[in-house]
């Protein structure tokens, strides 16, 4: 997992007691590359994530971005390790503006727009549907998922996701909230499962920001529980876009933002 996921560095660790020491040891620290991504053979984006899950970021990513609807509208994908680039090819009839390029993307979870654009805005729908969930069963999900996060537990420096789904969930971990959401949603793309996120449930380690919201809407999953808060332009959409919206969820206590119908 080293040189991937973390690399290790001599540090001085500061204990304080009766007096203040420095003691040498070694630490691991969390990894981060810059990873591009190529469609048709011109860069689109730069995004600082994990080294891993990189063509399902890509993938997740590009579906996010509305660039693609479905994996069959990607004809090849791979990825290059020595340049840290996914290299994606469109299937015939299908491209990018040249607008559209080329957008960096940090791991702050801050992009180029922050609502919706709104040359995209035909692929966000009202989240329809009249499953129910049982708030009791969110918050004990909500203490599984806590326990989850192999790479916090040991390197710490990364947020978590976790799309749970009786038939099929994914989880990952992944410097960027936002990277976690667009891998999630490569992973589903990937294995043709997309058709299942009408009854299912994600749980996010972080902060909910309009940005994170507009995955969610964009991957059509009706609820989203946090362990953080949502800032209020992620409630106005949720609100807005019908997506059932918890925050500070956290042992036996937590927020209803929107959305509350859906919970029983």
């Amino acid at each position: 997992m080293e040189d991937t996921i973390f690399n290790t560095f001599s540090v001085k660790e500061i204990k304080s007691d009766a007096n203040i020491s420095l003691k040498e040891i070694e630490k691991p620290v969390i990894g981060e590359i810059s990873l591009k991504i190529y469609i048709n053979g011109v860069e689109y984006a730069s995004l600082l994530c994990l080294n891993q899950l990189t063509e399902e970021l890509a993938i997740g990513f590009l579906y996010s971005e509305g660039v693609i609807d479905t994996f069959q509208d990607i004809a090849s994908i791979s990825y290059n390790e020595r340049l840290f680039a996914v290299m994606v090819d469109l299937a015939p009839g299908l491209s990018v503006a040249k607008c559209e390029s080329l957008r960096s993307v940090t791991s702050g979870c801050g992009k180029c727009f922050t609502y919706i654009n709104p040359l995209k805005q035909d692929k966000f729908i009202e989240l329809s549907g009249h499953d129910q969930f049982s708030l009791h069963e969110i918050m004990q999900s909500m203490k599984e998922f806590e326990q989850l996060s192999e790479i916090y537990k040991t390197v710490g420096g990364v947020h978590s996701v976790w799309f749970q789904h009786d038939e099929f969930s994914v989880f990952n971990e992944d410097i960027g909230r936002h990277n976690c959401f667009d891998k999630i949603a490569g992973v589903l793309l990937k294995n043709q499962k997309m058709n299942l996120v009408e009854n299912g449930v994600l749980f996010v380690s972080g902060r909910v920001s309009s940005e994170i919201i507009t995955k969610v809407i964009r991957m059509g999953v009706p609820v989203l529980v946090s362990r953080s808060t949502p800032t209020s332009a992620a409630v106005n959409l949720a609100r807005q876009y019908n997506v059932t919206l918890l925050g500070y969820v956290r042992k036996n206590s937590g927020f209803v933002y929107s959305g509350e119908e859906r919970l029983i």
